[in-house]
């Protein structure tokens, strides 16, 4: 008895009738090809309207709707294939006589397919981290097989704050260059604020100043959501920072004397800290004539007092 093949396997009732009224083969396999997308779009369509309808969690919904559609393309993809060429007997000898020229003509294709695997595997960053690559940082809002996309921030607007642009990432560069991830097991940052004030201030007074402004408005890393960021953290890396505590350092520069404010930040609240410390650094220095804040300036020094020649006369 002769084994079914293509779409006697699995609509032998369909092929019977497209038989009659006079299809090919190649023909046949055409329409039951395109029904078969068309049945798989509007399976992904109701199921993405009652996962909108059940789930109320952008993340949680968002990653549904991701598996289904894997999950539908996977399966639209093996039985189209088992279709036109019969079988995995088929699919290998296919795939063994077109492997040599897909892997010379695809390679970018197949890293970034394989950057795929590698992304939804071990999970360097999710959907909603803070990474950068090659120069871009964003935040992550999609993942796909050949590309991911972050919305950028940095560029021409500072503070780490976005842009509003879309950039898209080839999937194959999580493997040629490195990759930063700010939100990943430890979501937050060591950030610093420079004060530079005149050789003739207070730079003491000037320090102890920038010191309360720094602990005001900065989160204290003892308490609340932070505490628990940085023990979660060094459960799973090594890291062990023996000082968490704002702190500042003092440096010479060609102007005057700079105070470095160091404190901790989560990851996206960098703008509003640092606008939150120069308000209260601006507001203290106005209430004493101790401080003044220093610009470049040019000193000039002469061994002797000047002395005016007049020629002649």
């Amino acid at each position: 008895m002769p084994s079914r093949r293509g779409p006697h396997r699995y609509a032998p009732r369909m092929t019977s009738f497209l038989e009659d009224l006079g299809l090919t083969r190649v023909e046949q396999n055409l329409l039951i090809t395109v029904a078969v997308i068309i049945a798989l779009v509007l399976i992904r369509w109701i199921v993405s309207i009652i996962l909108r309808r059940r789930i109320e969690d952008a993340e949680t919904r968002y990653r549904s709707q991701k598996w289904v559609a894997y999950l539908l393309t996977t399966v639209g993809f093996v039985v189209i294939i088992d279709l036109w060429l019969g079988g995995i007997d088929g699919v290998l000898a296919w795939l063994g006589i077109v492997s040599a020229g897909v892997a010379i003509a695809l390679t970018d294709v197949l890293r970034n397919l394989a950057g795929w695997l590698f992304i939804i595997t071990r999970r360097p960053f999710k959907v909603g981290d803070r990474v950068e690559i090659r120069g871009v940082a964003g935040d992550v809002v999609d993942v796909r097989a050949f590309r991911f996309t972050v919305l950028e921030i940095r560029n021409w607007v500072a503070g780490d704050q976005s842009t509003g642009r879309l950039v898209h990432i080839p999937n194959g560069q999580v493997f040629n260059d490195a990759l930063s991830n700010f939100t990943e097991g430890f979501s937050l940052l060591w950030d610093e604020v420079h004060v530079l004030v005149t050789f003739e201030s207070d730079w003491e007074l000037a320090e102890r100043l920038v010191l309360e402004a720094v602990v005001e408005a900065a989160p204290d890393p003892a308490e609340g959501k932070m505490a628990n960021q940085i023990r979660e953290a060094a459960n799973d890396y090594y890291i062990r920072y023996k000082h968490l505590d704002p702190t500042t350092y003092i440096t010479v520069r060609d102007s005057g004397v700079e105070i470095s404010g160091r404190y901790l930040v989560p990851v996206r609240d960098r703008r509003g800290i640092d606008d939150a410390i120069w308000r209260g650094v601006l507001a203290a220095f106005a209430t004493t004539d101790a401080v003044e804040l220093a610009y470049p300036t040019v000193r000039t020094y002469l061994p002797d007092a000047l002395r005016v020649d007049r020629m002649g006369g």
